[in-house]
């Protein structure tokens, strides 16, 4: 029954988003990838708000309900059947009761299994299309039984961009590089090699007293070269959302140092590689939100890069959903954690496989230490934390790791605006 309830209110949503885009006929970027989707749509909405009325996905709303919620301005009624039903009669209104909606809708698009991107667009159709990085195992393959299948559906997005639109594709990602782009539409690429329209270049980390404080970047874009300055966000694969970013508004004739304005008052969304002070005087680089082999990859190397006083620590929960891979992939990642790391904490039922990744790497079993869930890795990381040390926090969504930051960091009382999922629905999961 539940289900039966829960393909009934889909189905009404993307009815009302539809007539909404009909009444409104707003101009809508979509994001997809593996990796960096709600990054990147924070940062367009960043760069085009500062010259239009744009409204993007609340926090990852990118599923089939998160998509036309979006699209409807309604919030998630999680498990009430009573709060959808009240959702549904707003939605409905809508067309006759907005009058000033917004001129672009920037929308994540998430797929989590075999059609989810396919179905929503045989209704949306948006003007920009932008692919952001799928890497070598992406996240949720599990459900698609290889990275191939993930790509086709991925790539669904780019075929229904309407007739003179635009796709923006990440040039550093051969998968995406070598995507087939349908006629009558142009291309802009981004990225950090060679050939990328819109060039990234000189990426290094800012410090300030000996404390990192964002990133700086060369873009070039147009025969044009400028500095962007990024708060808050680290490692060189962090550059990228704002070299899309600028992508987009390249297309949608946005002045260029209009949009680099933009760039420079931006903060990271919680859970994605953000950086908040810990105990002890200690620096927690907390990528909570979500894991996968590519993301956990970039977080290690965003960790070798910053240059600390003290320790460089671990503390890595399960990655989701990657099936047949799932072993060999933990493995990669302990070889990777035994390069960069003094110490590794790890949480669920696959730390077996990263540890004996680590040690074959060569870090000794002293310097590992393995925990059922996420509070006990974050009370056992404190007593060990000493000033100066970076922590690492990074797991896939149904491990909790934030639980671990939250018993890490230094200020837990600024929590619910700092870390991610601290809605109160996630408190009774």
């Amino acid at each position: 029954m539940k289900d039966i309830f829960k393909k009934i209110v889909a189905s009404l949503l993307a009815w009302e988003a539809r007539r909404v885009l009909r009444r409104f006929t707003p101009r809508i970027v979509a994001i997809t990838g593996s990796v960096g989707k709600t990054s990147t749509k924070d940062t367009i909405v960043a760069v085009l708000e500062r010259s239009a009325n744009v409204r993007g996905s609340v926090k990852s709303y990118n599923s089939e309900f998160g998509v036309p919620l979006t699209i409807l301005g309604l919030d998630n009624a999680w498990g009430s059947a009573l709060g959808w039903i009240r959702n549904l009669a707003k939605g409905f209104m809508v067309p006759y009761t907005s009058r000033a909606y917004p001129e672009w809708l920037i929308l994540e698009v998430g797929a989590d299994k075999p059609g989810d991107i396919s179905s929503l667009t045989r209704w949306l159709r948006p003007e920009i299309a932008v692919m952001t990085r799928i890497g070598e195992v992406p996240v949720h393959v599990e459900q698609f039984g290889s990275p191939l299948h993930i790509i086709e559906e991925k790539a669904h997005l780019l075929q229904a961009v309407r007739e003179g639109g635009a796709v923006v594709i990440n040039h550093d990602d051969e998968k995406i590089r070598t995507m087939k782009i349908p006629t009558g539409v142009q291309v802009r690429s981004y990225g950090l090699g060679e050939g990328a329209q819109v060039r990234g270049a000189l990426a290094h980390i800012l410090y300030e007293k000996n404390q990192p404080m964002g990133m700086t970047v060369k873009v070039e874009t147009m025969g044009k070269s400028v500095p962007v300055r990024l708060k808050n966000v680290f490692g060189v694969h962090a550059v990228m959302p704002a070299l899309a970013a600028l992508a987009v508004a390249e297309l949608a004739q946005v002045n260029l140092l209009d949009a680099v304005k933009g760039l420079e008052w931006l903060e990271p969304a919680p859970g994605r590689l953000r950086l908040i002070a810990g105990i002890k005087d200690s620096l927690i680089l907390d990528d909570t939100y979500n894991s996968s082999p590519v993301a956990l990859h970039a977080a290690l190397d965003t960790v070798q890069e910053l240059k600390v006083r003290g320790k460089k620590i671990a503390v890595l929960g399960d990655m989701m959903e990657l099936g047949v891979y799932s072993v060999e992939e933990h493995k990669k990642a302990g070889r990777h954690v035994a390069t960069v790391c003094d110490k590794l904490y790890l949480v669920g039922a696959r730390a077996a496989a990263v540890e004996e990744g680590a040690r074959l790497g060569g870090m000794s079993s002293d310097r590992i230490k393995k925990y059922s869930d996420s509070v006990s890795a974050g009370q056992a990381v404190e007593k060990e934390i000493a000033k100066g040390d970076l922590i690492l926090v990074k797991g896939s969504q149904s491990v909790r790791m934030e639980r671990a930051v939250h018993e890490i960091m230094k200020e837990p009382e600024l929590a619910t605006d700092l870390l991610v999922r601290q809605d109160p629905e996630w408190s009774k999961r």
